[in-house]
């Protein structure tokens, strides 16, 4: 009896799986504990020996015990009750309605899987302002906003009531059209249309209110008399020789065509001092006798040196009646008529075009209640069927793992058919712009549509990857558990840890998984540098700017022989993102004609100026800008970089350099800068002129996006270096385009940024060489020639008159190229 009481524990030991060997000590146990009961305990333990299919002394007790009958050994009177058949562990889970039961938490889970995906997506893109402005960068929608369908011929009614219906020359259309609307006011006007196109599509709004407030193209406006008037008489600058008496009958005919908004015939003269006096007497009777006094040493200054244009261009918006003008004015009754005092709905107006709306209203009831109750509903639904599937699943927890892991890749295959539908049938679903439109906004329009509903349909089979990948993963960790299961034994606390930390990932890959993918890779709001998202991932000295020589010396600011057109605000929506200026204190009388003989001015103009300014005005306190003199135009500097700090704050993403003519002290300069409110958002560069610059991205986040050189200074302040330390630059007096070259001048040669004059000085700016030297294909030649012969990146580009020509578009070409 001693064998076939120890046989089971044998049979035991024979047993793979742990639930059995389990059952099957219990079931020993329960032998022994009725091996003194004799007749019951050896029936108990000789049934389970026939059961293992084992013989001997076991066996023959059975069959012994089987011939007599009823009753136990030794008493034949009592009658046995029939014995109770063993309960097999786990068959529970076999029932019909349990295999029912998760069947349908099956089908949930995948539709859990594939809705979840769906709602990630929708919210990664359609409900993203990052999603609109990718799709904007990737199609160029603001450079082709500009270069085709503005310029189009098409669109002529808009940009014409846009710059007043002035008749303005092909040639500068576009810098003046990006003068009333700067393409940071049109990034600005867009992202609002973007925030309540999404706050609609949320359900946050019952209507679609896309109205846009032009108070920012209003504003602008007020600019655009003087950027326009220096394009207009540019042109005019290639005229013959003329007497004084011509002169004056042509300047008298030119007057006429800038009050009319027509390119003047300008006559080439040189002109005594009281020849002088005489051209900007006439030039001044046309213009308001309270105005006169002002304009008159500007007027003068320039005729002094033989600039009509300049003088014209100075005159001209102070003309009475004039279409030049007034033109900004016009423009704004007209815009402010036509917008209902400055809103323009273009929800309205998208409408009365033919553009059928009605495909928004259907797409916001889609991503409202996807979003909303289903999205909801499904994570709940879910949560519920993976914990279902794993309690009710087999009795084996890696067969649960395993069906899970089908579950998901059933789940993430269907999302991505989805997804790959939408993307086969995309161009069928575009909506076709009217015929009446421009063929330039149409096309922009078509591509934006086709480039959004691929890149959602990318998106959702990103999403569709998190489950798929995620389920053939668990299932081929399950194979291969179990083959490895049959070779080696696992603690119950191990598998139990295990499986459990394996079932929380699932649940979190069903739930999270398609609803955060979709938003890391489609990103947050973009970030633009310099208006560029691909321009942050260049360093500062990899990248190019735009910069304007002298920029506080202007004809909007009445300087005598301006370099530039308009303000430095004005510059700055213009594309401008360096300065060049000259800081100064205001000169004594006496200091006039030292002050001109330092200047860069010819020495005709010097004589000039210097018989013009009034040298007996009294000295006015504080820093200013001035070109050389500050008698013959200047502009305060503290208020002036205040008005930089109010810019840069409007504009987050942009990085502006300032070169310094430092004609004051750091001390000095460092005070104003404090002054103005601006000294947080100065960069400081590294000490080691050869240490790499941060990226534009960096100093956009860090919010230092100013940086401040000195021309001959170095310090105090950290921030307040020598240019010359960090950089170098080409010869600055060339005196006609031809004799641009790109030895080194100042700075030597192997620094980290390097400065091209690209500018002709002869007795004072040139317009027309302007005109001709700031042409793309002329600016982004001369670049290439200097870095191929200094290899080295060119970093500023600095101009006379940028609102003439196209500098802009080819610095924003050459950073195109280095982006990519």
């Amino acid at each position: 009896m001693r064998d076939s009481g120890t046989q089971p524990d044998g049979d035991d030991a024979k047993r793979s799986q742990q639930a059995k060997r389990a059952d099957q000590a219990k079931q020993a146990r329960d032998g022994e504990s009725t091996e003194n009961g004799r007749g019951g305990g050896k029936a108990t333990k000789a049934t389970k020996a026939t059961k293992a299919g084992t013989t001997g002394q076991a066996g023959k007790s059975t069959k012994a015990e089987g011939a007599g009958g009823t009753g136990t050994a030794g008493s034949g009177g009592a009658s046995q009750e029939p014995p109770v058949p063993p309960v097999v562990p786990g068959r529970w889970r076999d029932a019909r309605s349990l295999r029912r039961i998760r069947r349908v938490a099956g089908v949930l889970a995948v539709l859990s899987v594939v809705v979840l995906a769906t709602a990630g997506t929708l919210r990664a893109t359609v409900l993203s302002t990052g999603f609109y402005q990718g799709v904007l960068d990737k199609e160029r929608a603001y450079d082709r906003l500009y270069d085709e369908v503005l310029v189009d011929p098409g669109a002529q009614p808009v940009t014409r009531s846009l710059l007043a219906r002035l008749p303005v020359p092909e040639p500068v259309v576009t810098a003046n059209l990006k003068t009333v609307l700067p393409p940071a006011t049109v990034r600005e006007l867009t992202d609002s249309q973007i925030a309540a196109l999404l706050g609609y599509l949320r359900g946050d709004a019952d209507a679609l209110d896309l109205s846009v407030d032009l108070t920012p193209v209003l504003a602008n406006l007020n600019d655009l008399a003087q950027v326009y008037l220096g394009g207009l008489v540019s042109g005019g600058e290639k005229r013959t020789e003329a007497d004084l008496n011509a002169a004056l009958t042509r300047m008298d005919t030119a007057l006429d065509d800038v009050a009319a908004g027509r390119q003047p015939d300008l006559p080439r003269v040189k002109l005594s001092d009281g020849e002088a006096k005489k051209a900007t007497q006439l030039l001044l009777s046309s213009v308001p006798e309270s105005e006169r006094e002002e304009l008159r040493p500007q007027i003068r200054g320039s005729l002094a040196v033989g600039d009509v244009a300049t003088a014209l261009a100075a005159a001209g918006p102070h003309l009475p009646g004039s279409t030049a003008g007034t033109g900004g004015d016009t423009a704004r009754e007209d815009l402010i008529k036509i917008t209902d005092g400055g809103a323009w709905n273009v929800a309205e107006d998208l409408q009365d075009s033919g553009m059928d709306t009605g495909a928004l209203k259907s797409a916001r009831d889609v991503t409202h209640i996807t979003l909303g109750l289903v999205q909801t509903l499904a994570a709940v639904v879910g949560v519920l069927a993976v914990a279902l599937l794993w309690l009710l699943g087999p009795r084996a927890r890696i067969r649960r793992l395993r069906g899970l892991g089908a579950l998901l890749t059933v789940g993430g295959a269907l999302t991505g058919l989805i997804f790959l539908a939408i993307r086969w049938r995309a161009d069928a679903w575009l909506w076709t712009p009217p015929a009446s439109w421009p063929t330039s906004l149409a096309n922009l329009v078509t591509d934006l549509e086709r480039t959004g509903v691929r890149s959602l349909a990318s998106a959702g089979l990103l999403a569709a990857l998190v489950p798929l990948v995620s389920g053939l993963a668990l299932f081929g960790f399950a194979v291969v558990w179990q083959r490895r299961a049959a070779g080696r034994k696992l603690t119950q606390r191990t598998r139990r840890v295990a499986l459990g930390g394996i079932g929380a990932v699932v649940t979190t890959t069903i739930v999270l998984g398609p609803t955060l993918l979709p938003t890391v890779a489609q990103g947050s709001k973009r970030v633009y540098c310099n208006g560029s998202a691909e321009l942050c991932d260049l360093r500062y000295d990899e990248a190019a700017y735009l910069a304007t020589h002298n920029s506080m010396s202007s004809t909007a600011d009445r300087f005598i022989s301006p370099l530039q057109d308009g303000d430095i605000t004005t510059q700055l929506d213009n594309g401008a993102r360096a300065l060049l200026l000259d800081t100064h204190t205001w000169e004594r009388g006496d200091e006039v004609t030292k002050r001109l003989k330092l200047s860069d001015f010819g020495p005709g103009t010097q004589r000039r100026i210097s018989g013009i300014v009034d040298r007996t005005g009294p000295v006015k306190p504080g820093l200013w800008l001035c070109h050389a003199v500050c008698r013959a135009g200047a502009v305060p500097l503290v208020e002036t970089l205040s008005e930089v700090g109010d810019w840069l704050d409007e504009h987050p993403g942009e990085v502006l350099t300032l070169i310094l003519q430092d004609g004051v002290s750091g001390e000095r300069t460092a005070k104003a800068f404090r002054e103005a409110g601006v000294e947080r958002l100065l960069h400081t560069p590294d000490a080691d002129p050869g240490a790499e610059w941060p990226t534009l991205g960096e100093m956009v986040e860090d919010d230092k996006r100013l940086v401040v050189f000195a021309e001959n200074g170095d310090g105090p302040e950290p921030w307040y270096r020598n240019y010359y330390r960090y950089g170098m630059e080409t010869p600055y007096d060339f005196s006609n385009p031809g004799e641009m070259s790109c030895v080194p001048n100042r700075g030597g040669r192997d620094k980290r940024l390097f400065l091209l004059n690209h500018f002709i000085t002869h007795g004072g700016g040139s317009r027309i060489d302007a005109e001709e030297v700031n042409a793309e294909n002329y600016v982004r030649e001369r670049v290439r020639r200097c870095e191929t012969e200094r290899d080295s990146p060119v970093n500023f580009v600095a101009v006379d008159f940028a609102n003439l020509g196209d500098a802009r578009s080819a610095v924003d070409a050459i950073n195109a190229d280095r982006a990519s």
